[in-house]
Formats: structure tokens, C-alpha cells, sequence
């Protein structure tokens, strides 16, 4: 007696694109992990601005991790040897150790690229 199986593509698409399925229910738990990940590897106050969402597109479901902070495009790219000087006082106030120093401008030696969402990326695979 033979057996036959029917494979309903549109189906499957159906139910992978639906929202509250599994699909998006495995999909939300990934991102999430990814987030987590970034929470953990970004620097400072940045991790209070890392969220993350689902959003149905035409291709389907895809989830999105993102950081608001404003320095983050600094952090992921890193920075060149730079210049600061004060915007609105006359001098620049910082700490070093216990110690309080006034500078008129401070040579900033840059920063390295620290890429911690594309790090979180693929660890949360």
C-alpha cells in the first residue's frame, strides 16, 4: 500500500510569517538572546539602550537588536587621535585617580573599534 506525503509550501509560509506562531516565538527568544549578549559586551551606560523587537516584513519575520545610545557609532567604529575642548565653560573638568584636573583641551589618542552587537551576533547563533 503506498504512502504519500504532500509538502504545502504556501502553508508552511503561512505559518512561518504568522504572528504568535512558533516561528516568531523561537525568532523573539533568539533576539532576545542576542541582546542579552550585547548588554553584556557593551561599555558603559550602553547597555540601558540596547532593545529589541520583531518586525514583519514582506520576506517575513525578522528580529532587530538596537542601540540608541549616541556614542554607539563611536564605540563600533572606534575613533581617531582627537582633540577636546570645552563647549560651554572655559575649561575641561575630569578626574584622574582621586585627583581633579582642569584642562583648556585634552589630546584624546582615540579609541579602538569595539563591535560588540556583530560579537553578540554570532555568539547568540
Amino acid at each position: 500500500m503506498p504512502v504519500e506525503v504532500r509538502i504545502n509550501v504556501a502553508a508552511i509560509s503561512r505559518s512561518l510569517r504568522a504572528r504568535g506562531g512558533p516561528a516568531e516565538r523561537a525568532l523573539r527568544d533568539r533576539t532576545e538572546r542576542v541582546a542579552s549578549i550585547a548588554r553584556r559586551e557593551a561599555p558603559g551606560t550602553m547597555p540601558r539602550f540596547i532593545e529589541s523587537r520583531i518586525e514583519a516584513t514582506s520576506a517575513g519575520l525578522q528580529g532587530v537588536v538596537t542601540s540608541t545610545h549616541p556614542a554607539t557609532r563611536f564605540v563600533l567604529d572606534g575613533t581617531r587621535p582627537h582633540i577636546i575642548r570645552p563647549r560651554r565653560a572655559k575649561a575641561l573638568r575630569f578626574e584622574i585617580g582621586a585627583r581633579v584636573v582642569f584642562a583648556r583641551l585634552v589630546h584624546h589618542p582615540g579609541t579602538r573599534p569595539n563591535n560588540f552587537l556583530v560579537r553578540a551576533l554570532r555568539e547568540g547563533r
